[in-house]
């Protein structure tokens, strides 16, 4: 079963559709893409580009070809490969629902198991059961609640549960139920680089001319949410506390911004280190008393996540070799490529590198 827009979808994406590593077919899978690669594709593409997710897509399967190999890797493994996406809930999740599937025996290969799976959500699963299995389910993302309520004229917000239900009822009605991965694929495709967020290419769109928002003037309008997403103002002061030999490091908590990645010493920590009662405490390390009354300036930095606007005061302080920093763990500069840190911190570290290299 096909609709008028499903079947002006399918000749628009044999045409227009984008050549993407994991829509290749695997000769296991009966010509189907291969499950493994379609979910890694599915997470890494949460809250990312394709454009940033394909080279994390392609490091990743050199490196675990299978999802036997991913549960294998150790989670610092997987969170260094993933350093730098952001989101590092989503790596956590990745290797935890790898561990799952290995121990299983064989990949989910029903919506309700995929659906059971860590960081699958209704979308991932739904893109995962259509494209790898072939399975009647329809994909709703940012790019189709775009693309439907634009050709059906729909302002009801997409960020409540009328409108969730709405469009995930429409998605499945327009669902070409001989083909839902080619659907599925077209429809994103086409909401990616067609019906785009921003200037959109509607004069040469194949769906204008029953495109309800076009004909209304709507088009800059839809889709409409009912909330504005709050940014929250972070200020953080890093300390770049190091030794000739190298340099000091901790793990964040379990949860929370940044969680259980590596950061430097905060201000605070510094000026414990500074104090002369940390130093009575620390008896193995008397050269504390020579440290500088303060760690010299390296500048401010800027980093801008989806909900937090950062604001970072960088420092360096420079010790002698056998320091102890409470709570902190000293590593060699070799040992920094083991770690898996926040871009934020990597960049404040790449910048002084050079310059003190230079």
């Amino acid at each position: 079963m096909s609709t008028p827009l499903s079947n002006t979808l399918a000749l628009w994406y044999a045409e227009h559709g984008r050549d993407l590593p994991w829509r290749q077919p695997s000769e296991i899978c009966d010509q189907r893409p291969d499950a493994y690669r379609v979910w890694l594709s599915e997470i890494i593409l949460q809250q990312t580009t394709v454009r940033q997710g394909t080279a994390y897509y392609l490091r990743f399967v050199q490196r675990w070809p299978s999802v036997s190999d991913l549960a294998a890797a150790s989670e610092d493994e997987v969170l260094r490969e993933w350093q730098g996406l952001g989101y590092y809930s989503r790596a956590r999740n990745l290797h935890r629902a790898a561990q799952l599937i290995a121990q299983s025996g064989s990949f989910p290969s029903t919506y309700a198991e995929l659906r059971a799976l860590p960081g699958v959500g209704p979308y991932t699963a739904a893109a995962i059961a259509s494209i790898a299995y072939g399975l009647p389910h329809a994909v709703v993302d940012g790019n189709v609640y775009r693309v439907l309520s634009r050709y059906y004229g729909i302002d009801t917000p997409i960020d409540t549960p009328e409108g969730r239900r709405l469009f995930a009822q429409l998605a499945q009605e327009e669902l070409d139920l001989h083909d839902p991965a080619r659907h599925n694929q077209a429809l994103m495709d086409f909401g990616a680089t067609q019906c785009t967020p921003h200037s959109p290419r509607c004069e040469s769109c194949p769906l204008s001319s029953g495109c309800q928002a076009l004909a209304a003037g709507h088009v800059d309008i839809l889709p409409v949410k009912a909330r504005r997403t709050q940014v929250q103002q972070l200020t953080l002061h890093y300390v770049l506390v190091h030794t000739p030999s190298g340099l000091y490091l901790r793990q964040r908590p379990q949860r929370g911004i940044w969680a259980r990645l590596w950061e430097l010493p905060t201000f605070d920590a510094v000026s414990t280190l500074l104090s002369p009662r940390s130093v009575r405490s620390l008896p193995e390390s008397p050269s504390v008393w020579s440290l500088p009354e303060s760690p010299a300036d390296l500048g401010t930095y800027h980093h801008q996540l989806t909900h937090r606007a950062i604001t970072c005061h960088a420092s360096v302080l420079a010790v002698p070799e056998g320091t102890q920093v409470a709570d902190y763990i000293h590593i060699s500069w070799e040992e920094l490529d083991d770690y898996a840190l926040p871009r934020l911190i990597l960049n404040i570290i790449a910048q002084w590198r050079n310059k003190h290299s230079a």
